[in-house]
């Protein structure tokens, strides 16, 4: 518990728990946008901080860091990027198609059965990187459908994909976004804005309340990880007599752990449950969505 303590007393707006606190605040999160886009934004809502979307029990939930809509309805998600991360199997890096399924998913959710096309409002997928994925040095990487006959004929689709380098090095941005890139990468404070955040920061790790949550988040995770590998290793020596052992405890290993974090998740959400926090706490505290949660509370 002290070193989680330790732990969380270290930590930077490059934490996703960090980073979901600090733009839960409108202020912040509403003028960076701003000076992002370089617009006037009247006022924000946030549609749900950390939002799992799971259009159907065959596919693959994900959750989201911040979903906000503006005064115009227009959707922005914001997701902090520490890691260029590759899939081992295909050596491929996983964040263009990653951008692709955020997008994919939040357009099914904002839609509803029955409903016409062209009521998907337009959306804006931006990702945070602490890297420079295409190695450019642009600042911003804007991405829209455009005709490979014809570049300057634009798919009217209204959905945005921007990749922000905070290691970027040219390009036109606003002084608050770059001491914003600033902040991100070194934590010093150089303007008002990232002041803000600094001090936002500051409170947050004043906060008991939220200082449980992190240590509760951190503990779970760690139950995961120690019922995957141990119910891994168990399935592991079963099906290395088909595939030889130690294939089949790396197989196993991998199942078990799948197994181990939904029993977690189970078992922390009647925890939870029975301490008395709602169902949405609930389904930010753990994997889970809000029905299995609800689901949970009936039985």
């Amino acid at each position: 518990m002290q070193d989680l303590a330790t732990k969380f007393a270290n930590l930077t707006i490059q934490s996703d728990f960090i980073f979901k606190k600090v733009m839960s605040r409108k202020r912040i999160c509403k003028h960076l946008l701003e000076e992002l886009l370089q617009i006037e934004i009247a006022d924000i809502n946030y549609l749900e901080a950390e939002k799992t979307l799971e259009p159907d029990y065959t596919s693959r939930g994900i959750r989201l860091d911040i979903i906000v809509a503006d005064d115009k309805n227009t959707h922005y998600n914001l997701e902090m990027q520490v890691k260029n991360n590759k899939n081992p199997d295909t050596d491929t890096y996983v964040l263009p198609k990653r951008s692709r399924y955020y997008q994919a998913l939040l357009d099914i959710d904002l839609l509803q059965a029955g409903q016409p096309y062209d009521l998907l409002p337009p959306t804006y997928i931006i990702f945070i990187c602490i890297f420079d994925f295409f190695k450019q040095g642009n600042y911003v990487y804007t991405f829209k459908k455009r005709c490979l006959e014809n570049l300057e004929l634009e798919l009217p689709d209204e959905a945005t994909t921007m990749l922000l380098n905070t290691k970027g090095t040219h390009g036109d941005i606003s002084k608050d976004l770059k001491s914003f890139y600033d902040y991100v990468n070194t934590h010093i404070v150089t303007t008002d804005f990232t002041r803000q955040i600094d001090d936002e920061i500051s409170y947050l790790k004043l906060d008991t309340k939220v200082r449980r949550e992190y240590m509760l988040m951190e503990a779970r995770l760690l139950d995961e990880r120690r019922e995957g590998i141990a119910e891994g290793k168990d399935i592991g020596f079963a099906e290395g007599k088909d595939v030889g052992l130690v294939e089949g405890e790396a197989i196993g290993m991998a199942k078990g752990e799948a197994i181990g974090i939904a029993n977690a998740n189970t078992a922390t959400a009647k925890r939870l449950l029975s301490m008395g926090l709602t169902v949405q706490d609930i389904a930010k505290a753990t994997s889970l969505s809000i029905e299995q949660v609800e689901a949970l509370k009936a039985d």
